[in-house]
């Protein structure tokens, strides 16, 4: 187990990569469709993700050591912007896209945009703690978000004919893996607030933090292995229906 929290990133962004990877191959195949939106979702995840990773640099006797001693030592501002806003934000626009009811669509534009106000006016309350720390209350609204986008959705599904090939369908399984990877990294966010970082980097308790990064692993590796198949082996919606 050990082997795997030695390579962690490489193995988180190995399958990253290959989602976006795999997306970019396969474009032309949903290039009319609103999957296109999510494959370059990915590839943004990918490029974002690596990124992240500038802080590897941020050492003195790094590139980046200039940067030791400001507010862009640490990467917590990229993620507050890129993953707690700009993910749920995604997932808002594209399940705007993918649905059909307008009175769905009109619930997830609000409560989207309410999302973001809410975060904007948080950072800016907080702002000191937005370059070191991050905020329980917005990953859990962001989560909330998450699950009405895709209760919807489902809802949607069953009240249509989409039900009788909805295990061919990308979008089922982009929600479903969504749903289950959301379900179990938000509750971490109950426990993250008793288990902070040192003055010195360091994290107060190695035993949860490495619990932490099982979760997460397995999750990502799930989520994007997911990814990765159902672009291979799904059809377009047009397809579908033609069949």
């Amino acid at each position: 187990m050990d082997f795997l929290i030695q390579y962690y990133f490489l193995l988180t962004h190995s399958v990253e990569t290959l989602a976006a990877f795999t997306g970019l191959i396969l474009y032309k195949k949903y290039k009319y469709t609103s999957v296109k939106y999510f494959i370059w979702f990915l590839i943004i995840i990918c490029l974002c993700e690596h990124f992240g990773l500038y802080v590897r640099y941020v050492r003195p006797d790094r590139s980046l050591h200039f940067l030791i001693g400001t507010k862009f030592q640490k990467n917590h501002w990229w993620y507050n912007l890129f993953w707690s806003i700009g993910g749920i934000m995604f997932y808002a626009f594209y399940y705007h896209k993918i649905l059909k009811t307008r009175y769905f669509k009109l619930i997830i534009k609000h409560s989207s945009y309410c999302f973001l106000i809410f975060c904007i006016i948080y950072y800016l309350i907080r702002f000191e703690e937005f370059f070191h720390t991050f905020f329980p209350v917005i990953d859990i609204l962001g989560g909330i978000v998450i699950f009405l986008c895709v209760v919807l959705y489902f809802i949607e599904i069953l009240q249509s004919e989409r039900i009788l090939y909805f295990h061919k369908s990308i979008n089922f399984y982009i929600n479903a893996t969504i749903f289950m990877w959301w379900l179990v990294i938000t509750p971490l966010v109950f426990y993250e607030i008793y288990h902070t970082y040192e003055m010195d980097g360091n994290r107060n308790d190695a035993s949860f933090w490495n619990i932490r990064s099982y979760i997460y692993l397995f999750s990502n590796l799930f989520m994007y292995l997911t990814f990765t198949f159902a672009l291979i082996f799904c059809k377009p919606e047009h397809d579908l229906i033609s069949d």
